[in-house]
């Protein structure tokens, strides 16, 4: 017997056996006695009275920004190169522009030692 006969075969039996199935379930739901609701479910809802929430006082929109400029301030807004430290024995020395977005871009040139790393690691 070729496959395709055979699931030919299997989905119509598959089908038959659904459709007796729900003709069962069908009747059943129709012939089964309703449930009488006599009165509305009414939902009791019990509330818990939580502390009032106190709210602080808003602050102007200038005064947000002097806020925000601060803390700006504080972690070195004027921060270039020159703050940066280096790792080990070696002090940081940034590189020019070094393409390494295209196919035929390169890494900046340099070797990276152990202590260098494990600088990184500890901070």
């Amino acid at each position: 017997m070729k496959t395709e006969a055979l699931k030919k075969i299997i989905k119509e039996a598959v089908r038959e056996a659904i459709q007796e199935e729900l003709k069962e379930v069908l009747l059943e739901a129709v012939k089964a006695p309703k449930a009488v609701v006599s009165q509305p479910i009414q939902e009791s809802i019990t509330s818990t009275t939580s502390p009032p929430v106190t709210q602080t006082p808003k602050k102007s929109l200038a005064e947000q920004r002097k806020a925000y400029m601060d803390i700006i301030g504080e972690t070195g807004l004027n921060m270039n190169s020159s703050h940066a430290q280096g790792f080990g024995n070696k002090p940081f020395t940034p590189t020019g522009n070094i393409d390494t977005t295209s196919p035929n871009g390169a890494l900046p040139s340099g070797e990276v030692n152990m202590d260098q790393i494990m600088g990184l690691m500890t901070k």
